[in-house]
């Protein structure tokens, strides 16, 4: 099934914050609320936050620093994939490839010549997901000790 991305509203803010990662997935992945707050905390990053639907479900949450001057070594970007989550019951079925595949789009006819992203090391991290999109590493890590990847648009 094609997913979209569509805001998030009063008509579906519930049901956004209700979805969930796997227990494993927790330390990688925060919750949407926990996303939703950090937004609100970084406004200078211009936010994009959508919700993921299969059909008319929500399925997932993305959030991206969208087109912003970053500021190293605390920020980066312009384009920077924030957060990716896909609820628990709906892993596995393309949703988050067909996500970031038309976040990618986006970005590309925005001007947007790379996507950046980073990811905590340990068991069941999301690497192999970002490399069979092309991320590759980039070489260094952010502050905080998340490696630091690069898709080329």
């Amino acid at each position: 099934m094609k997913v979209s991305l569509r805001e998030i509203g009063e008509d579906n803010l519930h049901a956004v914050l209700a979805l969930r990662t796997t227990p494993a997935q927790e330390r990688f992945v925060s919750t949407v609320a926990y996303s939703l707050r950090e937004a609100e905390r970084h406004p200078n990053e211009n936010p994009w936050l959508r919700a993921i639907y299969a059909g008319d479900q929500p399925v997932g949450f993305v959030m991206v620093a969208w087109d912003f001057v970053p500021e190293p070594p605390h920020t980066d970007g312009p384009f920077f994939l924030w957060k990716l989550l896909i609820d628990h019951e709906h892993q596995g079925k393309g949703y988050g490839r067909q996500a970031v595949g038309q976040v990618m789009d986006l970005i590309r006819a925005d001007g947007g010549t790379e996507l950046i992203t980073s990811y905590v090391e340990g068991e069941g991290n999301p690497f192999g997901f970002y490399a069979k999109l092309g991320f590759v590493p980039r070489g260094d890590l952010d502050p905080e000790g998340e490696i630091m990847l690069r898709r080329p648009l």
